[in-house]
């Protein structure tokens, strides 16, 4: 309980620090040449994320893969994505998608249900794309803006809009409420932190085929990172109908730090709904190449 009360109180920290830093950054909005005033924290937190992944993260997630059957895989992938659901509809809702809302929740209910309790994707075999919504998107959606590019520890690329986001995708979402069931108890508590483990490891093999694109396009890999998380970020955020004057910035900021291959890799996810007036249909995973450099072979 102790551990649990700690880490309680290091979540309202961080949280009261961050919406310090995204109030902010409503009152003004960066120029271009000012996103990235928090360079040096940026590089040594990734730095740091980076030895945490290579030390840690990434030994795991290949000693899961190698271990764990594709299906089973699947599967696990499959149930915190069913999970997430719950925090897409209601980030649907919030943006006024009434009609992908109802999509997202049949979803839900119907991977809950057939697909036991969200192992199977059913809704897939049925057309119900797997749509990606979460509590940043909604912040921009009414107007927030971004604020300065921002590295987070052990969380990765971010922003001051996407790190209030994220407290708010932890309010939606079940497992952060399982402490609270039967007073908090040792069995409970235990089952929680097991259950986020699996879902950071299933989360990090599921990252290891991409990180060929990090090692073979980044000149500077921070610079990629960033930029990649940036355009990939505006493009969620307005489905897939970027400002044009929000696209140039970003593809300036791309062409003078040396990363052109980014749009071409990153700035339009490859599996995007065909279906017409369809929102665009994405890889579900927040942290899109916020992972160490690959090994040398």
């Amino acid at each position: 309980m102790s551990m649990q009360k700690s880490f309680i109180n290091t979540r309202l920290l961080v949280s009261s620090l961050v919406l310090s830093s995204v109030i902010a950054g409503c009152a003004t909005t960066p120029k271009s040449d000012d996103k990235d005033d928090w360079e040096g924290w940026n590089r040594g937190t990734q730095e740091f994320n980076d030895d945490v992944d290579k030390a840690v993260l990434k030994p795991i997630a290949k000693g899961y893969l190698a271990i764990t059957p594709q299906f089973v895989n699947d599967g696990i992938t499959n149930f915190f994505s069913n999970m997430n659901d719950i925090g897409v509809t209601v980030n649907d809702l919030l943006q006024l998608k009434m009609t992908q809302g109802g999509m997202d929740a049949s979803r839900f209910l119907i991977n809950t249900t057939v697909g036991v309790a969200g192992f199977i994707d059913v809704a897939k075999m049925i057309d119900l794309p797997k749509h990606n919504e979460d509590f940043g998107q909604t912040l921009g959606f009414w107007g927030v803006p971004s604020g300065n590019y921002l590295v987070l520890p052990f969380f990765g690329a971010s922003s001051p809009r996407e790190a209030v986001g994220a407290i708010g995708d932890a309010l939606l979402n079940p497992l952060t409420y399982t402490f609270a069931v039967a007073g908090g108890g040792a069995a409970i508590s235990a089952v929680n932190a097991g259950a986020k483990a699996v879902d950071v490891t299933d989360t990090r093999a599921d990252l290891i085929p991409t990180e060929k694109i990090v090692d073979e396009a980044s000149v500077d890999r921070y610079s990629f990172i960033k930029n990649a998380y940036q355009q990939r970020r505006e493009y969620l955020v307005h489905d897939g109908n970027v400002p044009e004057e929000d696209e140039l910035q970003l593809e300036d900021e791309a062409t003078t730090e040396g990363t052109d291959a980014v749009k071409a890799n990153t700035a339009a996810p490859t599996n995007v709904s065909t279906r017409p007036g369809a929102a665009p249909v994405t890889d579900n995973s927040k942290h899109f190449l916020n992972l160490s450099a690959p090994d040398k072979k």
